[in-house]
């Protein structure tokens, strides 16, 4: 039997390539201006490797707010400013709503059915309408405040127990609270829990796996039927393995809601009523795949907010002593703060819109495509572009706000406040978060409640020196800082008896790691 060298599969893939690009539309005059592209592979070599936001951001003085690269045909439109986002993906909408197909994440890691990466049609708009009946609205959030404020109080419990595990606990409320909502499910309080972990591993690699530009196959979709044994094919390996996890992301939560539905003892979810309302296979891909979407949302991008704000207290006590001054008027010192309380917290809500502001969560978004030809300030912006819209450099804009890289809720209470980010971190148009109502919400709570019992100080080494944290931001579509240590500490005896009291009136429900693991 004849065997297939590197040798001989090689030149294929070249020859591909070449007809490719001599095949292939000629590239569109007046695009919005970039660096000069190459013969045949284009702009390959000026794709970022890593920390895409900060390396397009340089495009903004070398080209102006609006700029493109093409790579092997594949136009990309980069927006550095705010504005041209909104006048593009807002007001333009009907055009730029899709999603490109990106290969290696969405066919190849199996995150194409999920709602973030769905083409713009029929099946989006369902699984949309169904996430935006349950979370859309503030009003719709408001029943699950209940729920917030329960698990953000054990989260408080813990972090004063184990304060030095405070990443790790951050990421157990967000998918306490997401579980919960998306699939009646209750975590394992605990050590570690199964589905808290399996969402952790999905979205980490999720981060890498959407990165536009990051991977070769995307531009190059032919290098998805390589062999497997050839040099430079361990991307089909990586896909293999990640689309395991999401896999099991998908499929083991809505076995156990099928599970105990079957038994008669299912809580009420958002999956369990829409499967009573919807029994038919069609509907039931659909409620799974938004359920996911709602337990992939939610059990990431809060935490990346969260873990952020207690690093920016470490580096910025005084912020944290103006929250705690208005804490301690307006609440009080016998009671923890609740949603109530916000209207009247307008130094906490500054704080809020600062984390959100000062280390955007997804500081790229995920990438728009355009369904049609279109023309932007004299620009030819073609049908079937990628644009991305620089989240992080519409945030860090000194045009719009003062010093952006420090950390300065007062920035949003002065006469002539600066522009709130939540009209920036959540994306645009069509594309908005659907969850944004309910990570505020959560991102809320989590931080009044914390300034409210908790002194939060650096950590000291062996000698007794102050460790300053390192202001350091993981790589990726959604943007982590990095592990730092820090002191958290009660207030009070007071602020602590306040914080264990959630063991006595909310003892620990039995959970479903167990029954999970059985199925």
């Amino acid at each position: 039997m004849a065997v297939i060298t590197v040798i001989d599969v090689a030149p294929c893939i070249l020859g591909l390539c070449i007809l490719k690009f001599v095949f292939a539309p000629s590239k569109p005059k007046n695009l919005p201006p970039g660096p000069k592209p190459l013969p045949l592979i284009g702009n390959l070599l000026d794709l970022p490797k890593d920390y895409d936001w900060l390396h397009w951001a340089k495009h903004k003085a070398l080209y102006g707010p609006i700029s493109s690269v093409s790579v092997f045909g594949q136009n990309m439109i980069l927006i550095n400013d705010a504005q041209i986002a909104y006048e593009l993906l807002e007001k333009k909408s009907s055009i730029y709503s899709d999603r490109p197909p990106l290969v290696f994440a969405g066919q190849m890691c199996g995150w194409a059915d999920g709602l973030g990466f769905l083409h713009y049609g029929p099946q989006f708009r369902a699984q949309r309408k169904n996430i935006s009946h349950v979370i859309g609205t503030k009003n719709a959030v408001a029943k699950f405040y209940p729920l917030v404020e329960v698990e953000t109080r054990r989260f408080l419990s813990r972090v004063l127990a184990q304060p030095d595990m405070v990443q790790n606990y951050v990421r157990k409320l967000a998918g306490a609270i997401i579980l919960k909502i998306s699939y009646g499910y209750t975590i394992d309080p605990n050590g570690n829990d199964p589905l808290v972990d399996l969402a952790d591993d999905a979205l980490s690699q999720l981060s890498l796996a959407a990165t536009p530009g990051a991977w070769l196959v995307d531009l190059l979709p032919i290098l998805r039927y390589i062999p497997d044994w050839m040099p430079g094919a361990w991307f089909k390996r990586t896909a293999k393995k990640w689309h395991k996890t999401l896999k099991d992301m998908t499929d083991k939560p809505h076995a156990f809601v099928r599970h105990q539905m079957a038994s008669g003892t299912a809580i009420p979810s958002y999956t369990s009523t829409l499967l009573e309302m919807n029994p038919d296979a069609e509907g039931e891909f659909t409620i799974k795949w938004s359920a996911q979407s709602l337990y992939a949302g939610g059990a990431d991008t809060t935490v990346s907010a969260l873990y952020g704000f207690y690093l920016a207290m470490v580096l910025n006590p005084e912020v944290q002593k103006r929250g705690q001054a208005e804490l301690d008027a307006v609440v009080g010192l016998d009671r923890l703060p609740s949603y109530e309380d916000r209207s009247r917290l307008p130094y906490i809500e500054a704080i809020v819109k600062e984390v959100l502001r000062w280390n955007p969560v997804a500081p790229m978004g995920l990438p728009h495509a355009t369904t049609d030809d279109d023309v932007y300030m004299s620009y030819n912006i073609p049908k079937g572009s990628i644009v991305m819209a620089n989240i992080w450099q519409f945030t860090h804009d000194p045009v719009a706000y003062h010093q952006p890289f420090e950390f300065k809720p007062e920035r949003f209470l002065s006469s002539k406040p600066e522009r709130d980010p939540h009209t920036l971190s959540f994306g645009f148009g069509r594309r908005i978060c659907p969850g944004k109502e309910l990570a505020d919400s959560s991102v809320f709570l989590a931080i009044a409640m914390s300034l409210s019992v908790f002194n939060i100080s650096k950590a000291c080494d062996e000698r007794g020196v102050e460790i300053d944290p390192a202001c350091q931001f993981t790589t990726g579509i959604i943007s982590h800082p990095n592990s730092f240590r820090c002191n958290i500490a009660a207030r009070s005896a007071k602020a602590a008896a306040l914080v264990r009291s959630v063991d006595e009136e909310y003892p620990a429900l039995e959970n479903d790691a167990a029954i999970l693991k059985g199925l």
